[in-house]
Order: C-alpha cells, then sequence, then structure tokens
C-alpha cells in the first residue's frame, strides 16, 4: 500500500486548485498523480456537504469499529 501523504500536504494541494490553479498543473507541480489529486478534492467535497458521499470522520469510525470487532465487513 502507497505511503499515505500528510492531511497538511493535501490541504494546500486542494486550497490550489480551489484558487484556480489547474489540476493537471497543481499535480504536476506537487509530483503527484492527477487521479490522486482529483480523488482528493472529490473527497473534499463530500466532507464539505456538496456532494453526496460518506464522509471522512464517519468512513473513520467505520473502519476503526471492524478493527475492533465491533461490526463485520458486512455490516452484521
Amino acid at each position: 500500500m502507497p505511503h499515505p501523504y500528510p492531511a497538511e500536504f493535501r490541504a494546500r494541494a486542494i486550497a490550489l486548485v480551489r484558487a484556480g490553479t489547474p489540476q493537471k498543473q497543481t499535480a504536476d507541480d506537487l509530483s503527484i498523480h492527477p487521479v490522486t489529486l482529483s480523488n482528493w478534492i472529490k473527497q473534499d467535497d463530500i466532507d464539505r456537504g456538496v456532494r453526496p458521499g460518506v464522509p471522512t470522520s464517519e468512513s473513520t469510525e467505520l473502519r476503526a469499529a471492524r478493527r475492533n470487532g465491533r461490526i463485520t465487513p458486512t455490516g452484521n
């Protein structure tokens, strides 16, 4: 599994795109894959309530519950 980027790095990349820098240029400048940046922007939209989906906080809680054996991957 690839090493995750720090949250501050992700936030800076998203802020650059939101400020008007094209996604491709931002990805190239920061040496990240354009699809990675696109995924971060999509998740940020979900977290801000702009797009439907599971917010980061909720998915983090679900992963923790699965790790602790409180729920199974199928939800039972």
